[in-house]
């Protein structure tokens, strides 16, 4: 629902080189229950802005040393502060200096000597005008997020998740960059619906998605990929080193035990890893080796992570016994680091 306008909630700075032009737009806008910050000059307006962003900008035009109009092209070359709206206060209506103020980025004018109703008028409408569209901007905001995110899980829903997959694709074949993909699929999560219900299933759903993405850094790509199945977008990862980030993931779920409508429920995934192997692979093709990897790992007995393995083009299983490790190792030559 949105907010309605309130002066008591909007920052003003008002810049005036003459202190009591300062004292009587003060006075004016005060009144009217907003809050107000004062600058004296060009320079200090803009270390007013390092600490602060007001909401709306009151600047005079003529003042010595730096001007308004050069205060207002610095703040609106700043690509955080160029959506700031500001009214310039000026003693000429001399058309150069109004166009200029314009050409500069102001959104209006007060002649001064000003009337209250018109400053007020003119305050009040810009300010309503930026708070309208900054609620736009955030419902479009969320309307996008929407579009891009499960909203069971808090990841990238499929769709997004391509999206990514095929930029970071374009970005290996430029540089020659190691990508992997992993799909993760939840156990035997038929059964845990079957067994706890569907809400604790989502709860299940929740805590995978959330420990795999703890297990992740912050480039790489967490996605629904749909059911019970996630993928993952591993960046500047070859395969081996997918595997170790896999079997990291499925270590950690193995410990867990997510309490949901009164269960402590054991959870397992099985995993598999496809990674980028020439110029020619499209998406389809690494996520197709990371599938044929998953479905190794299923039938070798679920709670396991497997590669599809470009040396040899057979899958291996990981597990946790050091002479398998080590067999794993010796086959599968490291390219680069993640």
């Amino acid at each position: 629902m949105s907010s309605a306008f309130n002066p008591a909630d909007c920052l003003l700075l008002v810049v005036d080189d003459v202190p009591n032009n300062l004292k009587v737009v003060g006075n004016i806008l005060a009144r009217e229950g907003y809050v107000m910050t004062y600058a004296i000059n060009g320079q200090q307006a803009l270390e007013r802005l390092e600490a602060s962003t007001p909401d709306l900008i009151l600047l005079d035009l003529m003042m010595p040393g730096m001007s308004g109009i050069e205060v207002c092209r610095t703040i609106k070359a700043n690509p955080n502060q160029v959506e700031l709206p500001i009214i310039f206060l000026t003693a000429s209506q001399e058309q150069k200096h109004l166009v200029e103020a314009f050409e500069a980025g102001a959104i209006d004018y007060v002649v001064k000597p000003f009337q209250a109703p018109e400053l007020l008028a003119r305050v009040k409408t810009h300010l309503k005008l930026k708070h309208t569209t900054d609620q736009l901007r955030q419902a479009l905001s969320e309307v996008e997020k929407l579009a891009c995110i499960d909203p069971l899980t808090n990841t990238f829903n499929r769709r997004r998740l391509f999206q990514l997959a095929e930029q970071e694709l374009l970005r290996t074949q430029r540089y020659g960059s190691p990508l992997s993909v992993m799909m993760l699929d939840v156990d035997h999560f038929k059964a845990v619906n079957d067994t706890y219900g569907h809400l604790a299933g989502d709860w299940v759903l929740k805590e995978v998605a959330e420990t795999t993405r703890r297990q992740l850094r912050s480039t790489d790509f967490l996605g629904r990929y749909g059911g019970e199945e996630f993928a993952v977008i591993l960046t500047e990862t070859d395969g081996f080193k997918a595997v170790e980030v896999g079997e990291r993931i499925r270590s950690k779920l193995e410990s867990l035990a997510v309490v949901a409508e009164g269960h402590a429920i054991k959870v397992t995934v099985s995993i598999g890893v496809g990674s980028y192997m020439a110029q020619t692979d499209d998406i389809d093709q690494i996520i197709k080796r990371a599938d044929l990897a998953l479905y190794h790992s299923k039938n070798s007995g679920r709670n396991a992570c497997s590669i599809f393995a470009e040396n040899a083009c057979e899958l291996y299983r990981r597990s946790n016994r050091d002479e398998d490790v080590a067999n794993f190792e010796d086959e599968f030559e490291v390219t680069s680091q993640r």
